[in-house]
Formats: C-alpha cells, sequence, structure tokens
C-alpha cells in the first residue's frame, strides 16, 4: 500500500488551488455586458410606457438569475448553489468536450479526471462564499474533506509557503490575474486546465472525490458512447460535491451557533 501523503504536502497544493480559483470563478459569473447590476439598483421611477423597447428588453434581463441583479439578491443560499453547480458543471463539461480549449495541457492529462477535479473544486470555493466563507484555511479544509475525505491538519501558512502559494497562484490563473485582461472562453478554459493539473500532483487522492454511479462507469466503458458516460458521471459527481459541500458547511454553522 502506497504511504499516505502527508496533510502539509496537500496543504500546500490546495491552498495556492484556492487562491487561484478566485479570479476564475469572477470570470463565471458573467462580465455584465449590458449594464444589469446598476440596472439593478435604479429606482425603476421612469414610467414604462416612456421606456423603448430596448429598455424593456434590459428590464427583463435584469430580473434573470444572474450575480448583481435584484433576482440574484432575492435568491436564497440553496437557489445560488444551484446556480453554481449548473454554471461551473456546464462549463467543465464544455470545456472537456472539446479538449483544443486547453491548449498543449489537453493532451497531456486525461480529460474527464482533470477536468473533474478542477470543477468540483471550484464548485466547492464557490459554494463556500455563498455562506459567506472567504477564510483560505476553512477552504482548504473543505477541499480536503469533500475532495480527499480527509481532515486536514491546516495550519497557518509560513512567510515562506505564502509567497510560494502566491507565485503558484499566478501561474495556475495565468491572464485571468491581469485586471486589464478582458476574459474569454479560451482563457477561462486553460486556468481550469492549469487547476486541474495542479491538482494531479496527488493523483492518488483523487479518486476519493465524489463520482458518478456505477451504471455511468459502465457507459463510459463502451465505444462510442464512452464520453457521453464520463460526462454524466462527472455531472453527477459535482452534484454529490455541492450535497458534501452543503452539509459540511451546515454542520459548522450549528457547532459555531452553539459555541
Amino acid at each position: 500500500m502506497a504511504e499516505a501523503i502527508p496533510d502539509r504536502a496537500i496543504v500546500a497544493i490546495l491552498r495556492p488551488f484556492v487562491r487561484a480559483t478566485r479570479p476564475v470563478l469572477d470570470a463565471l459569473r458573467e462580465s455584465d455586458p449590458f449594464g444589469l447590476r446598476s440596472r439593478a439598483s435604479a429606482d425603476g421611477a421612469e414610467p414604462a410606457e416612456e421606456r423603448g423597447l430596448r429598455e424593456k428588453v434590459l428590464d427583463t434581463l435584469a430580473a434573470v438569475e444572474f450575480p448583481g441583479t435584484a433576482a440574484w439578491a432575492a435568491m436564497d443560499v440553496p437557489a445560488r448553489t444551484r446556480w453554481w453547480v449548473r454554471r461551473v458543471g456546464r462549463f467543465t463539461t464544455l470545456i472537456a468536450a472539446v479538449p483544443g480549449l486547453g491548449g498543449a495541457l489537453a493532451n497531456r492529462l486525461p480529460v474527464s479526471k482533470a477536468v473533474g477535479a478542477a470543477g468540483q473544486g471550484l464548485l466547492l470555493v464557490a459554494i463556500a462564499g455563498e455562506h459567506g466563507i472567504r477564510d483560505e484555511d476553512e477552504l482548504v479544509d473543505l477541499l480536503g474533506t469533500v475532495l480527499f475525505r480527509r481532515e486536514l491538519a491546516v495550519q497557518a501558512a509560513t512567510g515562506a509557503e505564502d509567497a510560494a502559494a502566491d507565485a503558484r497562484a499566478a501561474e495556475l490563473t495565468g491572464d485571468l490575474a491581469k485586471p486589464s485582461t478582458t476574459p474569454t472562453l479560451g482563457t477561462v478554459a486553460r486556468a481550469v486546465w492549469r487547476l486541474g493539473r495542479a491538482l494531479f500532483a496527488v493523483e492518488d487522492e483523487l479518486d476519493k472525490r465524489p463520482h458518478g454511479n456505477i451504471l455511468h462507469e459502465g457507459l463510459g466503458m463502451l465505444p462510442v458512447v464512452g464520453a457521453v458516460g464520463k460526462y454524466l458521471g462527472e455531472w453527477s459527481g459535482l452534484k454529490k460535491a455541492a450535497r458534501q459541500a452543503e452539509a459540511h458547511l451546515r454542520s459548522r454553522e450549528v457547532r459555531f451557533q452553539k459555541e
């Protein structure tokens, strides 16, 4: 049996991963090309009959469940979690379906495993954010619990570890870390691939993460339709990861209420 990877080694991988998820998640939200966020905060005093077609269309769009809109503000945490499951799941599945989006990395890593691991990690950080959790050590603990089924002994980073995590996170996010960069499908896809590559440093641990059921695995072994089975399995695993994250966060909230 292979020797278990020490907690500190896993934390050293997850810390820059967590830092790198922030610009990726920002890019996944939406660029708000129609100014819906500012529109959602307007008082709406202008009479509806005086508005043109464009304004009416924008009002309709502002009612869509989208971060920064009035509809989003009215959503509860479970509803926002479901939004993130769809958002992350559809995007990472698209990357897996079009490996060329990942550039050269896509030719060196198994598609479903790399993208699936990165997608689940992204989702966990996004869900935690909707619960108001942004502390890095808590996020590392959450990823360790759900992805690796381990209770990690997370200790505060030393100065050297903090600098190393910053440098590694910058490598993972690439151009997305630059304020002047406008996120595109390609830049976000390549960042997700790099996140997947980072987690491959603990490849043996990734088999513990949430997966699809035996039917998905069986379908994944068949010719022609095997890719469909893998995608369905990853989609199922993503939803399981969301449920486990919600359970972990609820348990945390109950503990804090008792203290």
